[in-house]
Parts: C-alpha cells; sequence; structure tokens
C-alpha cells in the first residue's frame, strides 16, 4: 500500500547511496539509523535540505538520518520502496537488512559497539516501560492525595500492570536482546524465565546456593527481578556459543538440542559467573555516580544536565540510561537522570520564543510539532531543525539545563521510575514507597522555569539570519 512518505523514501535511499549501499537499517525514538558499505557515497548536504528531515549525523559507524515523530512511518515507507526485509538476522544496531546488499559488517570500536546493544535492546521498550512507569507514578499521587486505597483491590490490580514490566524486566530484555544478538528469542526468554523462577526468588524458602556443588552468589538485591545488565551479557554469550557450536549437532536431534544445550550452559554459567560479576560491575558504575554525588549533588546535577542535549546529539545518551534503570532496580531510586529534566522544558522554551519572533516561514513551521514533541520529551526535532542550527538558543538551552540539574541536586531529587519524558516524567519523582510528592513538585517548579527562563533568554537574544 503507497504511503504519503513514499516520496520521501525514495530520496532518502538514493541519497545514502541506494539500496546497494545498505548494509543494515533500524530507527530510535527519531532517528533511522543505517549501516552503509560507503558513507562517502551518501549526499549528506542533499539530504540535510530535504524537507521532513530535520539533520544528518555520522557516527559510531552509523548514517543517522533524523526524521522526528514520523520516523516509524518513515523506516517502514523505506523498508517498502527499497524492498528491504525488516527483522533480518544483522548484528552492529540492525534489524533490517537490504537482501541485495549482504555486505561484510563493519567493525566499532568497543564504546560505539556498546552504544550500538544499548540502543537496539532499549528503544523496543521505551515505549511501554514508560507507560508503565506513568501508571506507577499517577497511582502513587492518588494515594498521596486520598483518592485511592493504598491496600485496596483497586490499587493491587492497578499496581500489577504499572510494575510488570520491572518485575519480569529480564524476560522482556532477553527477547530485545535475541533479536538484536541473532538468538531464537523463545531461547533468550527461557534463560530470563529461568532465573525469574519462584524457587531463586530471594522470598523463596527453596535452598539454591550452589550448583553441582559450585556457589551460586545472588544479586546484592537477593534475586534477578527488575535486573539488566546481567540477562543482557548471558544472552551475548548465549547467541556466541550457539553459533560456535550448533553447526556440528546432527540435524537429527538438532530441533531439541541446540535449545538444550544453550539455555542449559547459559543458566549455568549466568548463576556462576555471569550474574554476579555483571551485578557487581553494576554496583561499582551506580556506586561511581554516588560517589560524585556525595562529592555535590550540585555538580552531578549541573553536569548531567548541562551536557545530556549533547549526548544525545551523538547518541551517547544511552549509556546512561540502563544505569539509571539499573539504579532503580537495586536502589529503588535514581539520581542519575534526574539532573536531564530541566532538557525537555529549556528546548521547549527557547523553541517558543524563536516560534514568536522569528519571521521565516519554513521555521516557524517547524515550531509546532517542535514543540509538542519537546513538551513530550522527544528533544530531537527541536535541536536538530531550530535550536542548534541557530547556535546561540542551544547554547541557551545548554546552559539553562545545567542550572535546573544543578537544582535539582541541590534539592536531592530523585527519580523513582525510569521511562517516561517531558511532562509524563513527573510522577516518576513520587516516591511510591512513601507516596511522597515533594520530588515530583520540585521537578515541576523546575520545569516550569527551566521553561521560562530559556523563553525569556532566547526572545531577547533571537535574530533571523539576513
Amino acid at each position: 500500500m503507497a504511503s504519503k512518505y513514499d516520496g520521501l523514501a525514495r530520496i532518502i535511499i538514493q541519497n545514502v547511496g541506494g539500496k546497494d549501499n545498505i548494509i543494515s537499517l533500524t530507527h530510535c525514538i527519531t532517528r533511522l539509523r543505517f549501516t552503509l558499505n560507503d558513507e562517502s557515497k551518501a549526499q549528506t548536504e542533499i539530504l540535510k535540505e530535504t524537507d521532513g528531515i530535520a539533520s544528518v549525523i555520522q557516527k559510531g559507524g552509523q548514517y543517522q538520518i533524523v526524521i522526528g515523530n514520523e520516523v516509524s512511518d518513515v523506516y517502514d515507507a523505506v523498508c517498502a520502496v527499497g524492498h528491504i526485509k525488516p527483522g533480518g538476522a544483522v548484528d552492529e544496531d540492525g534489524t533490517a537488512v537490504a537482501e541485495a546488499a549482504p555486505a561484510a559488517k563493519k567493525k566499532q570500536n568497543p564504546f560505539d559497539a556498546f552504544i550500538s546493544i544499548v540502543t537496539s535492546v532499549f528503544t523496543p521498550c521505551l515505549g511501554v516501560l514508560a507507560a508503565c512507569g506513568i501508571i506507577k507514578g499517577v497511582l502513587a499521587m492518588l494515594v498521596a492525595a486520598g483518592v485511592l486505597d493504598g491496600a485496596g483491590s483497586t490499587y493491587n490490580i492497578l499496581y500489577s500492570l504499572g510494575d510488570c514490566f520491572f518485575y519480569f524486566m529480564p524476560i522482556l530484555l532477553a527477547y530485545t536482546a535475541s533479536k538484536k544478538f541473532g538468538l531464537p528469542e523463545l531461547e533468550g526468554m527461557t534463560i530470563g524465565a529461568a532465573i525469574l523462577y519462584p524457587y531463586l526468588l530471594g522470598s523463596s524458602t527453596m535452598v539454591h546456593d550452589s550448583l553441582f556443588g559450585i556457589p551460586v552468589v545472588m544479586p546484592a538485591t537477593g534475586d534477578y527481578t527488575s535486573s539488566v545488565i546481567p540477562i543482557i551479557c548471558s544472552i551475548a554469550f548465549a547467541a556466541w556459543f550457539e553459533k560456535l557450536y550448533a553447526k556440528h549437532i546432527p540435524s537429527s536431534i538438532k530441533l531439541f538440542a541446540v535449545p538444550l544445550i544453550t539455555c542449559g550452559v547459559t543458566f549455568c554459567l549466568t548463576l556462576w559467573v555471569i550474574g554476579p560479576v555483571t551485578s557487581i560491575a553494576a554496583q561499582g558504575l551506580s556506586a561511581v555516580f554516588t560517589f560524585l554525588n556525595s562529592i555535590s549533588s550540585v555538580l552531578l546535577g549541573a553536569v548531567v544536565g548541562g551536557l545530556w542535549q549533547v549526548l544525545v546529539m551523538f547518541g551517547l545518551h544511552w549509556a546512561l540510561v540502563p544505569l539509571g534503570i539499573n539504579d532503580v532496580s537495586v536502589n529503588g531510586f535514581t539520581f542519575i537522570l534526574a539532573g536531564m529534566l530541566g532538557t525537555t522544558f529549556a528546548q521547549t522554551g527557547a523553541v517558543v520564543a524563536i516560534w514568536i519572533k522569528s519571521k521565516n516561514k519554513k521555521l516557524k513551521s517547524l515550531c509546532p510539532p517542535a514543540f509538542i514533541s519537546a513538551i513530550a520529551g522527544v528533544t530531537e526535532p527541536a535541536i536538530y531543525g531550530i535550536t542548534l542550527p541557530k547556535k546561540t538558543p542551544f547554547i541557551i538551552t545548554c546552559v539553562v539545563s545545567a542550572i535546573g540539574g544543578g537544582v535539582l541536586g541541590a534539592l536531592n531529587t530523585v527519580q523513582y521510575n525510569i521511562g517516561a519524558l517531558g511532562i509524563f516524567s513527573w510522577p516518576s519523582f513520587v516516591n511510591t514507597a512513601t507516596n511522597d510528592v515533594s520530588g515530583m513538585i520540585a521537578a515541576v517548579v523546575v520545569s516550569l522555569a527551566c521553561t521560562v527562563a530559556a523563553f525569556v533568554a532566547v526572545l531577547v537574544t533571537y535574530k533571523d539570519e539576513k
């Protein structure tokens, strides 16, 4: 079926060097992420000037085309027009493969590879993760306001929906990680389900301190519910291990032998080695941020707030997301990502100021969708389409965001859920254990202050280019 984005899709395919130049294609919240055979064949300047494209970024072995909120529709159109098969088995952040371009995969440095993995594993989860976080936050607000009984049936049932994603995160992440690493999804989900089996829970009365006489060390939380990093590493190992041996298994028994060997070996190694080591590593990274926070929470908040938009520009913000999620799962809260709250609202204020003051019709037409996106927490359209090209507004938003992050740090404001963005992130600052809403009040005040500060500063300084 024809799409209104078919024309844009054809332009994109032609100017990334044609279908034969495409190794893989996937998308995140706002960007098409290509892996190309030869990036020099891409016509970057033409793409940047194309209506419907906010910007083009070349980073980490990926050719990223920033679209905005319509990215999933454009992705579908590119796949349809280019006869690209979504869901192909490709590493290096690719989930859609051009059948005509089975080229060798590009090598990435360790950090770029890490960002690629995090993007692929977490991006499919963000919508549901945000929805569940909003449910938990709203429930906490309703209890705090006396509208809902925190021990009542309605609360318990709805809380089950809000908390289920976080509780069963190893199973759900096992699915997306399996797609990333090329492991059959059901095998990955089986490994995730096994480490969450009731016998292995911290509340279990069943003995589970050793396996074949080898000690089993569970995480500091007592079990793997809500854990993040251990299951991703386990699936990465399982995918590598299965590719290593599966070709030697006779076809007559491969149907059951391969899942038996992969799941059995990976499950044992997860309990013996992968789980304990990755849990300690994750706790160590979190401890670094905790240490920085203990020195100066204001400094930590200012650094995160001031640099967040720069990290977003290069896709490096994904490096902090799993740390924040892991922090919530282990400690019940995180300050790692709280400092970036002001960035969304600083961009919102800047966009409104330019919308009002600019006489450029094309620029003004970009402002309404960028404004709506920014309120919802997606700032790429505002960054790439409006503030960054004008430079000064972008710098202003970074400064305002740094101040906002510092204020949140000074107030010791933390998040109790991760996933929701923009105004929808406010409920995540409600303490769901005590129903304390003071954190949300601080978040709302700082958000509005950042919006007003950026609006005024940009309104006073902005001038259309002549």
